[in-house]
């Protein structure tokens, strides 16, 4: 049988029960609520991409065809040249140096490269998000150190910009997502899927399989084999 005091006590725990249901659903509200009003990095980021390098694509034309000479726009080595491509078959390349090499890297090579890499323009980031560099601070030569890299083990469009670089060329290069890393993400990277790449470039030097790739110091000159 229930006494007065129990009956009190069980209702004063129904009641501090139901307060805390109160509680609890204005914490999930106002959690919702500010989730709600967070933007998001990258909206409809593959559309997005995809539209950005059109327009490039389409003003880069413009830009050929009336004679500056500081664009380039090349065809994906892995595809005939002969052959009309689609905009996501083609490399832009805007250059900012010209080098003094006369040769250019094949696909069997290993070069050294300075690059810094970018995302196209974002929620937080008005000149696109850095995702890797080589660099960090100014870019400065007599500093930096170029990295090491197989050609043949790089995303098509960065291939085909080093395929076409002789040494000292330092080019502003966009890949569109599909010559990049399309729908997968690089291991241990936090890269969104479908991303066009932005690579400021330059070839410090490559070596033919079997010639030995010697260790570099930063303000070594730049180095061509010889043909």
């Amino acid at each position: 049988m229930m006494t007065i005091r129990s009956y009190i006590s069980t209702r004063g725990i129904m009641r501090t029960f139901l307060q805390m249901i109160v509680v609890m659903g204005a914490l999930v509200t106002t959690s919702c609520s500010e989730a709600d009003n967070e933007e998001e990095e990258f909206p409809d980021w593959q559309n997005k991409n995809e539209e950005w390098f059109v327009n490039l694509y389409n003003t880069t034309r413009q830009k050929v065809s009336s004679g500056d000479a500081s664009w380039k726009i090349i065809k994906v080595y892995s595809k005939n040249d002969d052959v009309v491509g689609n905009p996501d078959d083609y490399i832009i390349v805007h250059v900012l140096n010209n080098g003094s090499g006369s040769g250019c890297p094949l696909i069997t090579d290993t070069v050294r490269v300075h690059y810094r890499g970018r995302l196209i323009p974002s929620t937080s980031y008005a000149e696109g998000k850095v995702f890797d560099q080589t660099w960090t601070g100014d870019y400065n030569l007599s500093t930096m150190t170029p990295t090491k890299m197989g050609l043949g083990n790089m995303v098509d469009g960065f291939a085909t910009a080093l395929l076409n670089m002789h040494i000292g060329d330092r080019w502003e290069v966009y890949i569109p997502q599909k010559l990049g890393y399309g729908s997968t993400t690089p291991s241990g990277s936090t890269l969104p899927v479908y991303s066009n790449l932005i690579f400021d470039l330059t070839l410090a030097a490559y070596y033919h399989p079997g010639q030995l790739v010697p260790d570099w110091k930063a303000g070594e000159a730049f180095w061509e084999p010889e043909e």
